[in-house]
């Protein structure tokens, strides 16, 4: 990449930042607007989607725009970044969204330091990451085989839908789950549940990973020597 590394994990750890103080900050404005959850929820989808775009837009070209620790995992898996540089690629994207987080609280003049309460457990909320994140990946690695152009689009879209099919709202990110759970507002997720989100994402990335892999594969239709001399 034409980009060191000092300057692509400011970009990682800047763009987890954004996104995380869109999604807390929208959800804060949306439910400080209206008490119709419907209604709210729209609000924080609408703008995490945009701001989605713009994000992987801009900073993709620097560090990758993963913003993402299983969409990270996913690419030290396919050898396409280095095991020590995605270990810091994580490090990054967790600070960038503990900060995103205490920005949305300053930006509405809330208590910087919190801790969520709202209750996301159980098996339907697991699977729901699971399949959120299966969607996100299977959508980044299709992307780039086959339209790499319209990575940002697709990925913001995704994101979009997937907020209003999935029973969990479509967190899909370790560093983004870790950092709601510090914010006891509309976004939040309570810290004891944030493991289990967590551990259905990493499956559901790496289930994603090996579906990519396969379905995409090349057949090979080359012709060997052999076939073509009739030898045995």
């Amino acid at each position: 990449m034409p980009f060191d590394l000092k300057r692509r994990l400011a970009a990682e750890a800047l763009g987890t930042a954004i996104l995380v103080a869109t999604v807390v900050g929208s959800g804060i404005m949306a439910d400080r607007l209206s008490s119709d959850a419907a209604i709210a929820l729209l609000g924080n989808t609408i703008a995490t989607g945009a701001m989605l775009v713009v994000l992987i837009t801009i900073l993709g070209p620097v560090s990758g725009g993963h913003f993402n620790p299983v969409v990270t995992m996913v690419f030290a898996t396919r050898r396409e970044i280095a095991a020590p540089a995605a270990v810091f690629y994580v490090a990054a994207q967790v600070a960038g969204g503990l900060a995103g987080t205490l920005i949305a609280h300053a930006m509405f003049e809330l208590p910087l330091l919190q801790l969520s309460e709202t209750v996301r457990t159980g098996a339907g909320q697991w699977i729901a990451e699971a399949v959120a994140t299966f969607g996100l990946v299977l959508t980044i690695l299709a992307a780039l085989r086959f339209r790499g152009e319209a990575v940002p689009t697709l990925v913001g879209l995704y994101i979009t839908a997937a907020y209003w099919f999935t029973a969990s709202t479509s967190f899909a990110n370790p560093a983004v789950a870790i950092a709601r759970a510090l914010s006891n507002t509309f976004s939040g997720i309570r810290p004891v549940d944030v493991p289990g989100f967590i551990v259905a994402e990493g499956i559901g990335a790496l289930a994603a990973a090996a579906t990519v892999g396969w379905m995409l594969a090349e057949r090979n239709t080359s012709i060997s020597p052999t076939t073509l001399t009739g030898a045995d």
